[in-house]
C-alpha cells in the first residue's frame, strides 16, 4: 500500500468515527436546549472542520485538531470557504468552542487543551477578521 492509499484508508476510518461524533455532538447540543436550526448550523460548521480541513493534507482525528483552530479560521477557511465572512468566522469559532467542550466532556482532550483553544480564539479573532478584510480587498496584494 502506498502513502496515498494509506492516507485514503485512514481518512475513511476517521470519517466513519466523525459521523458518530457528530451525531453524539448533536444529541449533546439538543440536551443543552438549543433550537434545531442552531444545532444544524453547529453540526455543519464542525463537519466542515473535521471532515474537510482536518483531512485536507493529513488524516487528523477530531480530537487531535484542537490545536489547529488558528490555521483554520485565520487562513484556510478564508481561502477555501467561499462563504467566509465576519459572521461565519465568528459562528465557526462558537461551534469549535462548543464542539471541543463536548470532546473534553467525553474525555478525549484535557482541560488545558480546551482552555488553550478558547484563549486562542479570544486573542486571535481580531487578526482573523482583519485577514479576511485584507483578503476581500482587491487593492491589497500582501494579505498574509
Amino acid at each position: 500500500m502506498d502513502d496515498y492509499e494509506k492516507y485514503e484508508e485512514d481518512c475513511k476510518k476517521i470519517r466513519k468515527a466523525n459521523e458518530r461524533l457528530l451525531n453524539e455532538f448533536g444529541v449533546w447540543l439538543k440536551a443543552s436546549g438549543l433550537a434545531e436550526k442552531t444545532i444544524n448550523n453547529h453540526r455543519l460548521n464542525i463537519d466542515f472542520y473535521i471532515n474537510d480541513f482536518l483531512l485536507y493534507e493529513d488524516a487528523t482525528e477530531a480530537k487531535d485538531g484542537v490545536d489547529d483552530v488558528s490555521m483554520f479560521l485565520g487562513y484556510w477557511f478564508i481561502k477555501k470557504a467561499l462563504w467566509a465572512s465576519q459572521s461565519s468566522i465568528k459562528s465557526n469559532a462558537t461551534s469549535l468552542k462548543k464542539f471541543y467542550t463536548f470532546v473534553h466532556e467525553k474525555g478525549l482532550i484535557d482541560k488545558e487543551d480546551l482552555s488553550d483553544l478558547k484563549e486562542t480564539i479570544k486573542a486571535e479573532m481580531p487578526e482573523w477578521l482583519a485577514a479576511l478584510g485584507r483578503y476581500d480587498d482587491p487593492s491589497i496584494e500582501e494579505v498574509w
